[in-house]
């Protein structure tokens, strides 16, 4: 019943934009991966409703499976609508829009809001999402790639090919100024998103390694591929590992209010790959209540570089707030 009260609030605002009502259900929040999920799933949505293609079973020109990836995707937390912060019920205001980002890869942005918030009307604005947030919102950039494989029985050496009906030139462009090109190319070649220009960042103890091995009853897509959002899970692996040993009980860390996360997806792997996550904590000078968690996920044994990610916590609220009951 949630399913349809979600699918029946979605209308087209122009030939790029969406927006829905959503209401809140069991299989889109929690302290795990859930809403990223739902929210790439909305990402999909958008994408074929912009560019006229079936994501779901795009060919290549040769008539070979082509899969709308994920590449980078951040998400920043508002005051009301945070990744931790949502449950059952909750109404919100979903809005998307679909960016052009070359010939085989789009951007596409996502405003979470509280259902009642006074908003605009109208396609969602950059300048909002980029200069001018509202402090209550919750919003998304992802970047999307069209990959193949290069050989069936494998998910490394992953090529970059568009399927033949992908539109896009009528799509809007993202000033430059607002393009993560740069940002993740730089993450891609460090190992790292820790910007250089966050003095204000200081080391907060050793790299933290935790080893993990790729679960095909989890982690796996439906197509064989490492599914986007187990990378959140992962680096969460990895994050309550560091938690843990620094004494913070499991309860803080279901808590935990997400100011910034990102990742760059650069690697798939196969099934049942062995992993090394390794994670630098950062604490803020200008505000201790702000700890940024730096991570890099690589193949054990080739040292192949899967994915960076970063995420910014408020662990004064997190250690501050008691839910409901709790």
């Amino acid at each position: 019943m949630l399913e349809s009260i979600v699918e029946t609030g979605r209308l087209m605002v122009d030939d790029c934009s969406l927006t829905r009502r959503v209401t809140v259900s069991p299989g889109m929040c929690g302290s795990g991966s859930l809403i990223y999920g739902r929210i790439g799933d909305w990402t999909w949505e958008a994408v074929a409703a912009a560019c006229g293609t079936n994501v779901h079973a795009a060919r290549t020109a040769e008539g070979r499976p082509a899969y709308l990836s994920f590449y980078y995707y951040r998400v920043r937390g508002g005051r009301v609508v945070h990744p931790n912060g949502l449950t059952f019920g909750d109404e919100l205001r979903v809005d998307s829009r679909v960016f052009q980002f070359g010939s085989q890869s789009v951007l596409t942005l996502h405003r979470l809001a509280p259902a009642d918030l006074a908003l605009p009307e109208g396609p969602l604005d950059a300048v909002e999402v980029y200069e001018r947030p509202h402090p209550d919102c919750l919003y998304v950039e992802n970047v999307n790639r069209w990959i193949t494989r290069s050989r069936p029985d494998s998910n490394q050496g992953l090529s970059e090919v568009a399927p033949s009906d992908f539109a896009y030139t009528h799509l809007p462009r993202l000033p430059n100024d607002y393009s993560p090109r740069t940002l993740v190319g730089r993450a891609r070649g460090a190992g790292s998103f820790r910007p250089e220009d966050r003095q204000d960042l200081v080391s907060a103890g050793p790299v933290h390694d935790v080893a993990y091995t790729l679960d095909i009853t989890r982690d796996i897509n439906g197509v064989g591929l490492v599914y986007f959002a187990s990378y959140f899970s992962i680096f969460d692996t990895a994050l309550l590992s560091l938690w843990r040993s620094l004494g913070r009980d499991d309860g803080q860390f279901m808590r935990r209010k997400v100011v910034d996360q990102r990742i760059g997806y650069f690697s798939n792997a196969d099934p049942g790959a062995a992993l090394t996550l390794s994670t630098r904590r950062w604490r803020s000078r200008a505000d201790p209540g702000i700890e940024v968690a730096d991570m890099a996920m690589r193949e054990a044994g080739t040292d192949r570089l899967l994915a960076v990610g970063c995420v910014e916590l408020d662990v004064a609220t997190t250690f501050s707030e008691r839910r409901e009951g709790g």
